[in-house]
């Protein structure tokens, strides 16, 4: 019997909605979103201005922690757990937007429960689990990712569109197509994982499951 490979530190699902979806706030969803979009973009790095040339007020948000845990897991071999968690709750809650954007769900994306959109994240022994160099060139490494994913991400637009007709007509997400936005996304947060939150040195695998 041959060994199955330890599950990747990344892992994501959404629970598929076995029931009619709310077609009101499915039809209106971009503008629906509007308030919760705003919340996201105060956290994830986003900066704007308000006010006049003569007094202006900078808006900016944390974003994803990238390179602060890049320095101490190169000088120190240590990542902060305090880091590592605010990454991977800014990294589920956004996930939980994404989700409601792309009509997987339609409950309100909630700014700290984990509803219906799990992401879990194992977190790094650095010594044990992370070459201290890797953080360097993972960027460089998951270069073809982030090229197939251009064009993972305009196909699940797509597909989210085609869902989009089917939900108003049908109350329904095709299932062939649920199980492909959620694998793009899936695919994203493993890229992410491995090159920008740095939790893993196992390079992600070219694969929706």
């Amino acid at each position: 019997m041959q060994p199955t490979s330890a599950p990747y530190a990344v892992r994501f699902a959404v629970d598929y909605p076995d029931r009619e979806l709310n077609r009101l706030t499915s039809a209106f969803r971009i503008f629906v979103a509007i308030p919760i979009l705003i919340v996201l973009a105060t956290v994830s790095g986003s900066a704007f201005t308000v006010g006049t040339a003569a007094r202006n007020i900078v808006v900016l948000g944390g974003g994803l922690l990238f390179v602060a845990p890049l320095i101490m897991i190169l000088f120190r071999e240590k990542y902060p757990r305090w880091w590592f968690d605010w990454n991977v709750a800014l990294l589920r809650f956004t996930n939980r937007v994404g989700a409601y954007l792309l009509l997987l769900r339609d409950e309100y994306p909630s700014t700290d429960e984990e509803q219906s959109v799990h992401l879990e994240i194992d977190y790094p022994d650095v010594p044990t689990d992370l070459n201290r160099w890797m953080p360097l060139v993972k960027w460089l490494l998951a270069i073809p990712h982030f090229i197939v994913l251009v064009f993972l991400m305009l196909a699940a637009i797509v597909v989210a569109v085609l869902a989009w007709f089917a939900i108003l007509f049908t109350g329904r997400y095709p299932t062939w197509a649920f199980d492909f936005v959620v694998g793009v996304m899936r695919w994203e947060n493993r890229v992410v994982g491995y090159a920008i939150v740095l939790v893993t040195d196992r390079y992600p695998p070219f694969d929706l499951d």
